[in-house]
């Protein structure tokens, strides 16, 4: 069953390649998330790339998720929720396990699992191999995953060593750039408009209908009609490669006293190419060029090819102490980040001047250490009375120089950041089990987090982005006995200076934020379970919640009747909902086992939400409604000790619907005594389709 206030995307629509979540509406650059421990989100951008480390759940033991900020023990970064993926520690019995899926889309999985068992009594290896594709719901947005995991072991009874490797390789054709209502009611909508160059009439003629937005989408329907077709760049795609290594290291001193240690190292190399349209020469350092016909072009369609180089290492320790009534932790850790980031021109329609492939047209490079230390401590001051303390310091340094890729006037801009920022996040609880059956649990929690690369990058929306505070308010009760368990948590987040998503994607695809003075995310959660007779079991949450910012300044920038750019109008609306943050969302998931058998149908509502933060009907996203139902059945062989079949429908009902878009506004107007006057609002909104009903077959071999 989902997790109370969880949401996730896809861009191409059917859950595999590009995808993401957000908790409580937090995105993920604000979630907090570690592999045994280890951090995974990306030091700079702060967003775990899933699609770098394909088919990792299969090697995932436990995942604790925890909304809201949360202790020091999940992370250094834990802000507004955190994730901790557990893989498996011991497995003493050899194994060995195929599986295969294929479906919808031309979608299909083959894993490989082994484990050796417990050699000697105190070595283990343990080991896997998957493969991933899919020809993707939006056109061309196909994905081809690989992946490994590799585990040796030393256990003893005081001792354990685990040398850990895995990683990933992924090519995905580009689906980010979502679709507008003029582009689906066009073309469809499966239609992908990444990588489009131009289109072939039926008499062979070549021209460039303006398909972005919703210009041009009429003439180009038109061509579609009389035999037509739209021409696509088929390299336009994301290629990387992700290399993760731990060595974690737990010694057990005696009954009171444990170590934990962690090393780890991250190499991240890759790159993506895109077809760009009438592009500005001298935005890429070329010089203009005379054609055959002897005319001067200062622009021309070329290939570009970003590409990043980055390394990412450090350790993370922690010192437990465990006694009758205290229990304290003593940890901390230090990552150093370094990562290039470059492009370059692979072709340039009709060129006639020097072209190297090899040559630079922007280079940065950017460097992170980020060290803390803190100290927790709980305290049993009575039967079922817990208090606990935890006071964490953080120390960041961020750095970057060089070259980006954007175009500030007269030159590509220049970076030269060099920040610091030291923070203090105390953090306090009590836990209080009044009763066998009844629990509460409130805390109060400070944590400060500092701005992404994008956040400085993308200076046309923040010049100078500030660091985030959130005070984070919780009160939980929970209930539960033999048959059933029933929970409610209140939470109020007040932030200071959150980063809030605009709505808008920058020139990759990601999503622009800028900071907003004063914020707050509240709600109820409300979580039950109940075991029924008959082998069937029902699990249901849901999350109502307000999310504000108090009072929103928006910046339009606009142009008059002859495309003239006019002074930006600044409109100020009070208070307004935080984007991509809805109000209701509602979990379920009944299930049934019998003998083999399981049946699963697991449900989730969405509300209406925002992508923008100006409160503009056009800028909404409509709440769905969506079932998957998955059925299973395990049996055994005598060559075989488990053999599982099945097979999982997903958007069982065929919901119509989008989980993710981008928004954005500008004006027309004139002006009238010197002064700006806006005379129209113009709304632009682009949605991320998803797959109506769609099949996944599996099989599923142990030995």
């Amino acid at each position: 069953m989902g997790t109370p206030s969880v949401t996730t995307t896809s861009d191409a629509g059917m859950g595999i390649g590009y995808t993401t979540l957000r908790v409580r509406g937090t995105d993920a650059t604000r979630i907090n998330i570690t592999a045994n421990g280890i951090p995974v989100n990306d030091a700079e951008s702060h967003s775990v790339f899933w699609v770098n480390m394909p088919d990792f759940a299969s090697s995932v033991n436990d995942i604790q998720i925890q909304r809201g900020v949360g202790t020091s023990t999940n992370g250094a970064g834990a802000f507004g929720a955190s994730i901790n993926l557990q893989t498996a520690t011991l497995n003493a019995q050899p194994y060995g396990e195929i599986s295969g899926s294929y479906g919808t889309f031309n979608t299909h999985k083959e894993t490989v699992r082994f484990g050796t068992g417990l050699m000697d009594g105190h070595w283990t290896i343990d080991g896997r191999l998957s493969n991933i594709g899919t020809d993707g719901y939006l056109d061309r947005a196909e994905a081809n995953l690989n992946s490994y995991y590799l585990q040796g072991g030393f256990f003893n009874r005081n001792t354990s060593v685990r040398m850990i490797l895995f990683g990933g390789k992924e090519k995905t054709y580009h689906a980010w750039n979502y679709s507008t209502r003029e582009q689906m009611n066009a073309f469809g909508r499966r239609f992908n408009g990444c990588g489009y160059m131009n289109a072939t009439a039926a008499d062979g003629t070549v021209s460039r209908p303006d398909i972005d937005y919703s210009y041009g989408v009429e003439e180009a329907q038109q061509l579609l009609r009389n035999g037509g077709r739209l021409n696509y760049y088929d390299d336009q795609t994301d290629n990387y490669i992700q290399t993760n290594a731990q060595l974690l290291f737990d010694q057990k001193f005696n009954n009171r006293w444990k170590l934990n240690v962690g090393l780890h190292y991250t190499k991240g190399d890759g790159y993506y190419q895109e077809y760009k349209d009438e592009r500005k020469l001298i935005e890429y350092g070329l010089k203009p060029f005379e054609d055959a016909a002897g005319n001067l072009n200062k622009k021309s369609d070329l290939i570009r090819k970003k590409a990043m180089d980055n390394h990412f290492g450090g350790m993370v320790a922690s010192l437990q102490y465990n006694a009758p009534k205290l229990r304290a932790t003593l940890g901390g850790g230090y990552n150093y980040y370094e990562g290039d980031h470059f492009g370059k021109i692979l072709w340039v329609k009709n060129y006639i001047g020097a072209l190297n492939p090899n040559d630079d047209y922007y280079r940065n490079t950017g460097k992170k250490h980020d060290a803390n230390t803190f100290i927790k401590a709980e305290y049993d001051f009575a039967k079922g009375l817990t208090a606990y303390a935890d006071l964490q310091y953080r120390h960041i340094g961020y750095k970057i120089n060089g070259f980006g890729d954007k175009w500030a006037g007269t030159s590509l801009q220049h970076f030269d950041i060099n920040e610091k920022f030291d923070f203090f996040n105390p953090k306090a609880g009590i836990n209080w089990q009044f009763a066998p059956q009844h629990r509460v649990f409130a805390s109060v929690s400070m944590a400060h987090k500092e701005p992404t690369r994008n956040n400085y990058t993308d200076g046309y929306v923040n010049a100078h982005p500030k660091e985030e505070r959130l005070l984070d308010y919780e009160l939980d009760y929970q209930f539960a006995n033999t048959w059933m368990y029933a929970g409610v948590n209140l939470y109020y987040m007040d932030y200071k200076d959150q980063l809030v998503l605009t709505g808008e994607l920058n020139e990759i695809g990601e999503a622009v934020a800028a900071n907003v003075k004063d914020s707050y995310r509240a709600g109820v959660e409300l979580m039950a379970g109940l075991q029924l007779p008959c082998g069937f079991h029902w699990d249901v949450n849901a999350t109502l919640s307000r999310n504000r910012i108090k009072d929103f300044t928006e910046t339009l920038y606009g142009y008059d009747a002859d495309w003239n750019s006019l002074d930006p109008v600044v409109i100020n609306h009070g208070e307004t909902p935080i984007s991509f943050s809805p109000d209701f969302i509602f979990n379920s998931r009944i299930g049934y086992n019998w003998k083999g058998l399981e049946a699963q149908l697991t449900t989730q509502y969405v509300g209406s939400q925002y992508m923008s933060n100006a409160h503009v009907k056009d800028h909404r996203l409509d709440e769905y409604f969506t079932n998957d139902l998955n059925l299973s059945y395990t049996f055994s062989c005598k060559a075989l000790k488990e053999v599982t079949v099945g097979a999982t429908v997903y958007n069982l009902f065929n919901e119509t619907y989008e989980n993710n878009g981008w928004a954005s506004s500008d004006f027309t107007g004139h002006l009238e005594n010197g002064k700006v006057v806006m005379d129209k609002r113009n709304n632009y909104a682009g949605y991320a389709a998803q797959a109506g009903t769609h099949v996944l077959f599996n099989v599923g071999l142990k030995f």
